[in-house]
């Protein structure tokens, strides 16, 4: 598991965070964590069932750390840096809803990327 360094700003920190996201499958779990996480998020809150609310660290956060141990095999940044992993999966998954991801990752960390296949 990759060591975590310290950063000041969270511009310093997405490099980081992107590279410990190389590879398709762990990026598409966090996908499916986000999404799954969001949407029922808004849909208790839209039902007023505030007792289900922590449902949803378990349906975030379960995907993505699947992707990490099984996958990237590296540790989540979350459990260093909480509210800059949290800000960077949602910019992760706007890049690539936006086809933005790849062109990231490449500008960042050129062809020696392991970004997996499409």
């Amino acid at each position: 598991m990759s060591e975590q360094p310290e950063f000041k700003s969270f511009e310093e920190f997405w490099p980081f965070y992107l590279g410990e996201h190389r590879l398709i499958m762990c990026r598409t779990l966090h996908y499916i964590g986000t999404v799954m996480a969001t949407s029922t998020l808004i849909f208790l809150i839209w039902q007023g069932m505030w007792a289900w609310l922590p449902i949803i660290l378990p349906l975030g956060y379960g995907p993505a750390w699947i992707g990490h141990f099984f996958i990237e095999k590296n540790k989540p940044a979350s459990f260093k840096y909480p509210l800059w992993s949290f800000i960077g999966d949602y910019k992760m998954f706007w890049m690539a809803m936006r086809g933005q991801i790849r062109g990231e990752l490449s500008r960042l960390f050129g062809k020696q990327s392991k970004q997996g296949k499409k």
